[in-house]
């Protein structure tokens, strides 16, 4: 009978697309288990990869905590020449300075060399003097063009340095100047020139034994 050909077809039309309804869900389910786990906008970062990572960057923060000076220390800038006095993250004084200008003087006899650098690196406070003296080293009478003395007491120039000095050691100071109008220039032959106001109120913070880091 034509409307049992009728059910028969129909029968076969819903079979069908079951079949292909099941067949597109199989290979759909298929493809997304191939990629699993599904990807975000840029890269897929497992919980743990995150908890190393953030573990790795709160260690480095520990680190570099531990080695932040504590207390009062003084940094020297010899490029921008500046001079500042910091406890902690504050800048407790800043001042215009003067560093070592990098020249280079030769011995008239070829024997000797001086380059006027200020030394980089990190140093500590080892004398406070007030009316410092300085001891002229043979260099200075030689860029004078004078001859190098004999006697002693010769070497001794009063006045030079300022009120104060900060000695950091193998002759180099943080130190008062009589050329404040040279002050922010790269002019000295090592030392750290700095002007009165600036000088006094340092040497008053700074105890013996304070950090200091020059770059």
């Amino acid at each position: 009978m034509w409307w049992r050909r009728l059910i028969v077809a129909l029968l076969a039309m819903a079979y069908l697309e079951v079949l292909v309804v099941v067949g597109v869900s199989y290979f759909s389910g298929l493809k997304q288990a191939v990629v699993w786990p599904p990807k975000v906008e840029g890269a897929a970062v497992a919980d743990k990869d995150v908890l190393r990572v953030q573990r790795n960057i709160q260690g480095l923060q520990r680190r570099i905590a531990s080695l932040q000076p504590r207390g009062v220390y003084i940094v020297v800038d010899t490029g921008e020449n500046r001079i500042y006095v910091k406890k902690g993250n504050e800048v407790v004084r800043q001042a215009v300075v003067s560093c070592g200008s990098g020249d280079v003087l030769q011995d008239p006899t070829g024997k000797r060399k001086w380059v006027f650098d200020t030394p980089r690196g990190e140093f500590y406070v080892k004398s406070k003097i007030t009316n410092p003296y300085w001891v002229k080293p043979d260099w200075a009478f030689i860029e004078e063009g004078e001859p190098i003395p004999k006697n002693p007491d010769d070497r001794v120039e009063a006045g030079s340095l300022g009120d104060y000095a900060l000695g950091f050691g193998d002759g180099f100071f943080i130190h008062g100047t009589l050329y404040t109008r040279l002050l922010g220039r790269n002019v000295t032959h090592g030392c750290v020139r700095v002007g009165d106001d600036d000088l006094k109120e340092i040497f008053k913070i700074v105890p013996l034994g304070t950090k200091i880091y020059i770059y």
